[in-house]
């Protein structure tokens, strides 16, 4: 018995949709769409917010960097590694979260994952999700900041924009 598929765009429209919805089903998922927002690589989630922060007066989103870095602090503060990292990090990590008009966090981006620690993208995801709201960028609206996280094996970090060096030798 020989079946003819008539090669017509509605049918080649029709494969094409539900062969992508049982890759989909079968991986779970859009890639890098496991957690709360878009981009993020682990199933981490916010462990509450605390109240809206002072509104940014940030011109520019680098100005603005400072802010969400200090936000971060604030927020974190028996966790930031005291003082010049050690010469030798456990985990290093770029991370792009965008924010809406509000500081409400709408998704991540990995610049550089540090993959050999998963533990780690876990935890600046949730740091990052905790932390929102971060102050509203009233004279900017919507933008993108990007920061590298340095992570000590103790489990403390620094924010390459806060940063305070790093030790150049044991």
């Amino acid at each position: 018995m020989t079946f003819t598929l008539l090669a017509t765009p509605l049918r080649r429209a029709f494969t094409a949709t539900l062969t992508m919805a049982l890759g989909l089903a079968g991986c779970g998922g859009l890639p890098g769409s496991t957690g709360a927002v878009p981009g993020q690589l682990s199933d981490a989630t916010a462990q509450g917010s605390g109240a809206a922060p002072r509104p940014s007066n940030a011109a520019t989103p680098r100005e603005y960097k400072q802010d969400a870095a200090r936000h971060i602090y604030a927020r974190n503060g028996n966790r930031i590694y005291a003082g010049k990292l050690p010469p030798l990090l456990y985990a290093i990590g770029t991370l792009s979260v965008s924010l809406d008009a509000n500081g409400r966090v709408t998704s991540m981006n990995w610049m550089r994952a540090p993959k050999h620690a998963p533990e780690v993208i876990a935890e600046i995801e949730r740091t990052v999700l905790s932390a929102a709201p971060y102050p509203a960028a009233s004279r900017i609206g919507k933008l993108t900041w990007t920061d590298t996280w340095l992570w000590d094996k103790s489990g403390h970090f620094q924010l390459d924009t806060l940063s305070e060096g790093q030790a150049s030798q044991f």
